[in-house]
Order: structure tokens, then sequence, then C-alpha cells
């Protein structure tokens, strides 16, 4: 049985990683493509986890879109699956490389399997276009992997049959578990020099394409307030490469006191910093899970989420995009912790889960 794996961005490398690693520990055959619709971010993740693609479709252009992004995954995948003929194509989550590849493998008549199934918002529009990818891919879906009871719900009211929804965790938390390490000391000079045991440092990771102009306007401006408010307050944001959120953040941040604008970080000591620091900011899909693995309380700045387990456990909070609901709920947090150590996601075994569900379907 031949497994191919396909995936494009930061987020899926992190989460198929842990598969990766378990189909070469097994010995069994799989082929791994890149679509690298993201190009630099994803490089990083495939050197932390040493993965070593067959394929790299190197799709990435300047200020690409979504018409571009979907129809070149389509076109350059279709001579890989030609040549491969994989029994079996995996995907992660909601991207438009998921969708795309999951359109082609259906074309072929190849059986998808599709990671991280059943997350919902029921709003196409939050997040976008990510939110429709995932619905889209769920109907090109053969073998549902559902990280959590309430996705497998999901899909049932959705009419995917029970006998192809299989719970097994969040391949995230495999990943993070692998790379995690209490001892870690920073390379980034400016990292290394915040005094994390004495200062409270607050972590953003903010690029959702819902929250591009005022909206991310109104969570800058919510940033600077906590600082301003604090003197013991570090704020620390690896800025994502794309210009829409760079020209804003440096509009807005740039020159404040304690405000650390940093290049986008590598996997390892991105988990290091989310492990060291006292409250987190995201609007990230991944980080939702794991910032209570890590125990660490999390704001969402999202209208929705797909993710509401944290939430319904008490330690994530959704808050949209409002600078007023952002400072109030962050100031409460910075004198009351919410509860930390409630991991819904998983126990940092889902890939081998995944791996015995496709040994036992072939």
């Amino acid at each position: 049985m031949k497994v191919a794996l396909v995936f494009g961005t930061r987020p899926e490398a992190i989460k198929m990683a842990p598969i990766v690693k378990e189909l070469e520990r097994r010995r069994l055959n799989h082929v791994v493509i890149v679509t690298a619709q993201h190009r630099e971010m994803l490089d990083q993740k495939l050197d932390v986890f040493d993965i070593h693609p067959q394929y790299d479709l190197d799709i990435m252009q300047h200020d690409q879109d979504l018409f571009y992004v979907t129809s070149a995954v389509l076109n350059e995948i279709k001579p890989v699956l030609l040549k491969e003929k994989p029994d079996v194509l995996l995907v992660q989550g909601d991207t438009t490389t998921t969708f795309a590849t999951s359109l082609a493998a259906y074309y072929f008549k190849i059986p998808v399997g599709h990671v991280e199934a059943g997350l919902r918002t029921w709003d196409k529009m939050n997040p976008y276009p990510e939110e429709l990818n995932r619905q889209l891919t769920t109907r090109l879906t053969e073998f549902h992997f559902a990280p959590t009871e309430w996705a497998k719900n999901n899909l049932i009211a959705e009419g995917i049959k029970k006998e192809n929804i299989f719970v097994t965790g969040n391949t995230v938390i495999d990943a993070l578990l692998m790379i995690v390490d209490p001892k870690y000391r920073f390379e980034d000079s400016t990292l290394d020099a915040i005094d994390f045991k004495n200062r409270r440092v607050i972590v953003l990771t903010s690029h959702r394409r819902e929250n591009f102009g005022e909206p991310m306007r109104e969570i800058f401006s919510a940033c600077r307030d906590l600082v301003e408010r604090n003197p013991d307050v570090e704020l620390i944001y690896p800025v994502h490469p794309n210009p829409n959120v760079r020209k804003t953040a440096n509009d807005m941040l740039s020159g404040i006191q304690r405000v650390h604008l940093i290049e986008p970080m590598e996997y390892r000591p991105f988990v290091q910093l989310m492990n060291k620091c006292y409250l987190i900011l995201t609007d990230s899909g991944g980080v939702q899970e794991e910032a209570p693995s890590l125990g660490k309380p999390a704001l969402v700045l999202r209208k929705t989420t797909e993710r509401p387990e944290a939430i319904e456990a008490g330690t994530a909070k959704l808050v949209g995009s409002d600078r007023k609901r952002i400072v109030e709920t962050a100031q409460r947090l910075l004198s009351d912790k919410m509860a930390t150590r409630v991991n819904p996601y998983g126990d940092g075994k889902a890939a081998q889960r995944i791996v015995d569900t496709i040994q036992q379907l072939g």
C-alpha cells in the first residue's frame, strides 16, 4: 500500500510531520509531496522535523491570490499523482492546498484521508477561505480523522457515515511534545535578554485575512494599551510576512517600549516562547490547540472558532478584534489566570492511531 501525503504551509507541515515520522518508523511505503503554498515558512518546518519531500511543486509567487494557488496546485499535482498512483492520499486541515489536492485526488478516484477533519464554524466567511475549504474537503474525503468527539459529531450531522470517522486526537500535540524543552535558550538576542520569570510576557500572533484592515488596527491598539498600562508586561510579536500585516504592524507598534516586533520564528523556538510566556493573543488555529497543552491561557482574536473545546474547557476565550474587549479580558487575566493544563486535544499519539487505521484499511 502506498500512502501519499500532501501539504504546503507551515501549520500543515507541523501537523503532518508526526505522521511522516510514524510512516518512516514503520518503514511503510509513502511519498511526501509539498506544494510550497508558503515557501520559507514551510522549509523551516521541514528542517525542524528532518523531512525530505520526494516532490516539491514550488508554486509560491509574490502576492499570490486564491485563484492562482488553486489552479497551480491542480495543474502541478496532476503529473505527480499520475506517476505515483497512491492507494490513499492524506491531506491536513483547511488550506487551499488541502482543498485543491483533494479535488485532484477525486478526479483520479484516489481515496482521500483528511487529517483534522470535522472542525466547523458554519460561517463560510469566518475563517475565510478556510471554513469552506474544510467543508468542501469533507465532501471529497473517504477517511475522516477527527481530532475530537465534537468534530466527529459535526461530521455525523452532515451525513458522514460513522464507520468512516476515526477519532484520533490532534497531531499538533504529537509535534509539540516532540519539540518542547524547558531548558531551551534562545539564539535570538532580543528574546534571550527577556526576563521571563519576572516579566509578564504576552505573545501575539495575528495574520488572518478576515482581520486585515480595521480589525487588525483594533487588535494592535489593544496590544499597545496593555503594554502602556502594565509596566511589567512585554509583548512579543513574530510578524507574519504578508505585506498587509507588516505595514499595519510597523505603523502601529514599532518604536513602542517593551514591544518587540521580530521576524517569523521557526517552530522549535516558537514552541519554547509559548512555553515561557504568560498569556497568548492569537487568531491562529494551531496556537489555540497548542496553548492549553502548554498550560497557557489564550485570547482568540476572531469572531468565530472551529476549535471550541478549549473555550468550553476554560483555557481560551473568544474575544474577536474589539479593542475594548481585548484589553478588558486580557487585563483580568493579568490579575487572575484562567484554568490551565486542561488539554482537550489529545495525548500525543494521534499519528500512531492514524497510521494504525491506514494499515487496517489497507
